[in-house]
């Protein structure tokens, strides 16, 4: 399966170099004999690459410890979606992961658009399989995953199968750690489509309406995958790490979040060029950035240029990341700039009091996000380089600068929509807002009242109130127009409001469940914790809760050995929870690890960690967190991901669009045959 591996990927590669090649000249002779070869080499690459991943996984299922890479992430009790999981758990397997899930990406691309933009398609091919060749470099000559273990004696070098492996590390045992890493990917990865018809507009001059609203539908895909993903990875490390949160502003937290926003950004502008022919340039140029970040955030988890407990270990792989992302930049940026006479825009901005300055603004908040977590991400970096000494940015930093952004931000969540194109008058103003400022007022006195003190709390929550009463004002007065025109009861006038216009009111969904985020948010200003050593009897007090240790119990299973605290919890001396804690020891690599005990409610999480047996008393240390409002980070998520997938749909209105095209092109079609 080693030799199976090595030849997908060496005809993986081959095919890569032919689709990029024959785009490009495809492109330039207008060949379409060429482009049709070009894409079906785009398709060989998929089956190479699928062809490689299924002999590692085959590989790390059986338990071949041939393989150098199965050997070391992967050990015979660990369990099978686990062993799964190993696919992408190190360096050499996360690429091929990678350079598959884009060899999917292009396929399905090929596939989609095998009748349709025919002049884009030759450069299209061309830049995905320019990225996908890059990456299969990387796994044939830098980061080969089918590698066997070897030995050396008298004899010579002799193939070595070690009796188990090292096993997966403990931290990745956790079950969204299975699915985390390929939402991740799979968002870092899919940016690269919408920069392929970017470009390929860009090369071939045809910068209408058409390649926007292809590159808009394939950037909200990988905008939602790694918006999922971010949250994911929140979970895993709120479930998993122990110290009580779920955002660190870790480096790698970081640098997924970047192409988040500026994909963000991208999203809201690429309306006021849809409606207005306006920002051509900035358009363009937030599609750069978005690809550019997704790779710059695959170049920081893997360069070890900073220290993370995400990140990979420290390789030479940094170096081949540079000269790409250095490439990206120049090639993208140069294209643009010949391009600029055919970015114009067809029209001014009328007023600072409309819908476009709105989503302007919005714009330049995001892109000041991204600059202050890009440079507060680098500045060790920097620091390094520039004075020889490491200056680490954390938390208060981030938080300092980032917290009034979007508080910004989420104001005009609620605000931006209610704004008019072009101009907004007084009187619209007025109706629009009296009632949602009117309501917020009241729940900000009424939260002050219950001792909502701190500043940016209280803020976030007065806003979330405004924002939600601003969107469901919108589906509110939308239904009401429709049951008063179509007779309608008004669940029906809402479900079909929606259905009319997908794509503005799942918009509409996902500002909710943003508003649900910042309410999760909020709760970090009113979490406790405590600490202490506990054995059987002893009693742990926090807030309204009373924990009483049970007793210490040890055991373990083919994985790992544990020891499990038994604490039960009462809240104001009534029952309240059982939790059990515990501190594992993970026998093939090694390695210690906490389980954490959460017991997670609406208004707050109690989190119970076991972190280690004190040497000189023998007790427990057992650190407890109260954390509030944490149940609403994930439910914001869900609904952010519902309202995406809503916004993706065809609306009623496009899919008669789209009927009326179709019996057009017949009617045409059937005048010319008579």
């Amino acid at each position: 399966m080693n030799q199976v591996g090595t030849v997908g990927l060496i005809a993986a590669l081959a095919f890569g170099v032919f689709a990029l090649v024959a785009g490009a000249v495809g492109g330039l002779l207008r060949s379409p004999r060429i482009t049709r070869s070009a894409e079906r080499s785009a398709l060989g690459f998929f089956a190479m690459i699928t062809l490689a991943v299924v002999a590692l996984e085959y590989m790390i299922l059986t338990n071949d410890f041939h393989n150098a890479y199965v050997a070391e992430h992967s050990n015979r009790d660990l369990l099978t979606y686990y062993k799964v999981a190993a696919l992408w758990a190190g360096q050499e397997g996360s690429l091929l992961f990678w350079t598959w899930l884009l060899s999917i990406y292009s396929a399905l691309v090929v596939w989609q658009n095998r009748s349709k933009n025919r002049q884009l398609m030759p450069y299209v091919v061309a830049i995905l399989m320019g990225t996908g060749t890059f990456f299969s470099l990387l796994v044939f000559f830098v980061a080969n995953p089918f590698h066997e273990l070897s030995v050396v004696s008298i004899a010579g070098t002799q193939p070595y199968a070690a009796p188990d492996g090292n096993g997966l590390n403990p931290l990745l045992q956790y079950h969204p750690m299975v699915i985390h890493p390929p939402m991740l990917y799979l968002g870092y990865v899919g940016m690269v489509v919408p920069f392929a018809f970017a470009m390929a507009a860009l090369i071939t001059r045809q910068l209408g309406d058409n390649w926007i609203r292809i590159t808009r539908r394939w950037t909200m895909v990988p905008w939602m995958l790694l918006g999922c993903g971010i949250l994911l990875g929140g979970n895993w490390a709120y479930a998993v790490l122990g110290w009580g949160g779920y955002w660190a502003w870790d480096p790698v937290e970081n640098a997924s979040l970047l192409p988040w926003l500026s994909g963000t950004a991208f999203l809201h502008s690429v309306m006021i060029q849809e409606k207005r022919g306006m920002l051509k340039v900035w358009n363009v140029s937030l599609v750069i950035l978005t690809f550019f970040l997704s790779i710059f955030g695959t170049f920081l988890t893997r360069s070890g240029i900073v220290s993370s407990v995400h990140a990979f270990a420290q390789s030479n792989i940094g170096p081949f990341f540079a000269v790409f992302l250095a490439i990206i930049l120049f090639f993208s940026v140069t294209l643009l700039f010949l391009r600029l006479d055919h970015l114009k825009s067809e029209n001014k901005l009328d007023s600072m009091v409309s819908r476009e300055s709105g989503f302007l603004f919005n714009n330049w908040i995001l892109l000041a996000l991204v600059f202050t977590v890009f440079w507060g991400t680098l500045f060790p970096v920097i620091s390094k380089a520039v004075q020889n000494v490491t200056v680490t940015v954390g938390a208060p930093f981030f938080n300092k600068v980032a917290i009034p952004m979007g508080l910004l931000l989420l104001l005009l969540t609620g605000a931006g929509p209610l704004l008019a194109w072009r101009k907004t008058s007084f009187q619209s103003l007025k109706a629009n807002f009296t009632l949602p400022l009117a309501v917020a007022l009241v729940g900000g006195i009424a939260l002050f009242a219950a001792g909502v003190r701190q500043l940016y709390a209280w803020m976030t929550l007065f806003l979330s109130i405004f924002v939600a009463v601003c969107i469901l004002g919108e589906f509110w007065k939308g239904a009401r127009t429709r049951m008063r025109a179509a007779k309608e009861n008004f669940l029906e006038a809402v479900y079909n409001l929606t259905m009319r216009n997908t794509r503005r009111y799942g918009g509409y969904i996902v500002h909710i469940g943003i508003v649900l985020l910042f309410v999760g948010f909020a709760g970090q200003a009113f979490k406790a914790d405590t600490k202490g050593l506990m054995q059987e009897g002893d009693i742990l007090t926090i807030k309204d809760y009373m924990l009483r240790c049970d007793g210490l119990v040890s055991g373990d299973n083919p994985n790992y050995e544990y020891t499990r605290a038994l604490i039960t919890v009462t809240k104001k001396g009534e029952a309240f929870a059982e939790m059990h804690p515990e501190k594992r020891f993970y026998k093939a690599s090694q390695q210690p690890t906490s389980y954490v005990a959460i017991h997670p409610t609406l208004a707050e999480d109690v989190y119970v960690v076991l972190a280690g047996m004190d040497s000189e008393t023998n007790k427990a240390i057992i650190q407890v967190f109260i954390n509030p409002l944490v149940m609403w980070v994930w439910i914001g998520g869900f609904v952010f991901m519902l309202g995406t997938l809503m916004a993706m749909v065809p609306s009623r209105v496009e899919r008669e669009m789209a009927d009326m095209r179709q019996a057009q092109e017949l009617a045409v079609r059937a005048g010319e045959g008579f």
